[in-house]
């Protein structure tokens, strides 16, 4: 494991302590927001992109039976929450 790699490893475990205490103190959309960051450095570490992730959950879809369903009229007239994505 390279020393970047093994700074990265550190500052995870840190991320991971952070959410359990979030968790524990109820604050549920700051932990979801950490999940997030700690997926992206968990697939830096791992060497996944996301082409990999994608292809991974549309076989778990696909396996499962479970389609993605289109969205109704009723929720397509409800304002959209804006979609996450963690910057480089």
């Amino acid at each position: 494991m390279s020393h970047s790699d093994e700074q990265l490893q550190s500052v995870l475990e840190t991320l991971e302590a952070c959410r359990k205490v979030l968790n524990e103190s109820n604050s549920r959309e700051s932990a979801e927001l950490l999940s997030i960051v700690i997926l992206d450095m968990r697939m830096r570490l791992n060497g996944i992109d996301n082409a990999d992730l994608r292809a991974l959950c549309d076989e778990m879809l696909r396996s499962s039976g479970t389609e993605p369903q289109p969205p109704s009229k009723q929720t397509q007239d409800q304002p959209r929450r804006p979609l996450l994505r963690v910057v480089k």
